[in-house]
C-alpha cells in the first residue's frame, strides 16, 4: 500500500471541509445537541430518583459511546458519499489507485472527523454535566477501540451497498445505527431482551461494550474475555466488510455499472 494515494484521498476530503461550513458544522453540532439534551435528562433523573443511582455515567456515558460509533460510521460513509454525489468514481478509479488505498483513505478521514465529535462530547459531558471518565478506568480506551472498529465495518459495508445499488440507496444506510441500537443494549442490560434478540446481541461487538460499561460502573471490574470477544468480532467484521467492498467493486467493473452510475441507478 502506498501512502501518497491514501494522503490524496484524505487531502481531498480536507479541502471539501475547508471550503464548506455546511460540511464542518455537522461534525460537532449534532453530538453537542445530544450531549446537552441527555445531560439535562440525567440531571433530572438524579433529582427525582430515590434509588441513589448516578445516571450521568450510566446514561450520558452510553450516549457518548453510542454517538461516537455513529460518528465513526458516518465518517466513512460521508467521505464515500462525496464521490457518489459528485459522480467522481470514474475519475478516482481511472487513476492507479488500489481498493485498499481508497478504503484506508476513508478510514483516516473517519478518524479525523470522529475525533472532532469525540472531543466536543467529552468537553461538554465533563465540564457541563460532570461526567467523570475516570469512573470507567482504563477500560474507556478499549471501549472506544471496539466501537471504532465496528463503526468502520458498518461504514465500509454501507458504502459497498450504495456502490452496488446506486445513489438512491443511501437512504438504506442512515438508519443502520438505529436498527443496531435495540440489540446492543445502549440504555438497558441485555437481560431485558427476549431470547432471540439476545442471540443477535452476542454477535454485535457494541453489546460487549455497553454491557461491560455497566459492569465497570456497578462492580469496578470487567472480565477481559468479554472485551476480547467484542474486539475480535469487531476486527472480523472489518475484514469481512473490506472483502465485501472489494467484491462489489469488482462486480461494478465487470458489469460496467461504475460507468453508468447515476441517481436513478438502483438495480
Amino acid at each position: 500500500m502506498r501512502l501518497q494515494p491514501v494522503a490524496a484521498i484524505l487531502l481531498r476530503h480536507f479541502y471539501l471541509l475547508r471550503g464548506s461550513p455546511a460540511r464542518v458544522l455537522p461534525l460537532f453540532v449534532w453530538v453537542a445537541i445530544d450531549m446537552v439534551l441527555w445531560g439535562f435528562i440525567t440531571r433530572y433523573l438524579n433529582v427525582i430518583a430515590s434509588s441513589g443511582i448516578d445516571f450521568v455515567p450510566v446514561l450520558l456515558g452510553a450516549v457518548l459511546l453510542y454517538d461516537f460509533l455513529i460518528r465513526v460510521m458516518q465518517g466513512v460513509t460521508l467521505t464515500f458519499f462525496e464521490d457518489v454525489w459528485s459522480r467522481n468514481f470514474l475519475n478516482i478509479f481511472a487513476t492507479p489507485l488500489c481498493i485498499s488505498e481508497y478504503l484506508c483513505g476513508l478510514v483516516l478521514s473517519s478518524i479525523l472527523t470522529s475525533a472532532v465529535g469525540l472531543v466536543v462530547m467529552l468537553v461538554l459531558a465533563t465540564s457541563v454535566f460532570g461526567l467523570a471518565v475516570s469512573v470507567y478506568g482504563l477500560m474507556f480506551v478499549p471501549f472506544l477501540l471496539v466501537l471504532f472498529l465496528f463503526g468502520i465495518a458498518l461504514g465500509i459495508f454501507g458504502s459497498a451497498v450504495v456502490l452496488r445499488l446506486g445513489p438512491a440507496s443511501e437512504w438504506f444506510i442512515w438508519p443502520i445505527p438505529g436498527f443496531v441500537a435495540p440489540f446492543v443494549g445502549v440504555f438497558y442490560p441485555l437481560s431485558t431482551l427476549p431470547q432471540w434478540m439476545r442471540a443477535v446481541s452476542y454477535l454485535l461487538p457494541p453489546s460487549y461494550v455497553f454491557e461491560g460499561m455497566r459492569k465497570v460502573i456497578d462492580h469496578g471490574t470487567l472480565s477481559p474475555v468479554m472485551l476480547l470477544a467484542g474486539g475480535g468480532l469487531a476486527a472480523l467484521y472489518v475484514v469481512l466488510a473490506c472483502w465485501f467492498f472489494a467484491h462489489i467493486y469488482r462486480h461494478a467493473l465487470r458489469t460496467g455499472l461504475i460507468a453508468r452510475y447515476s441517481a436513478e441507478t438502483v438495480s
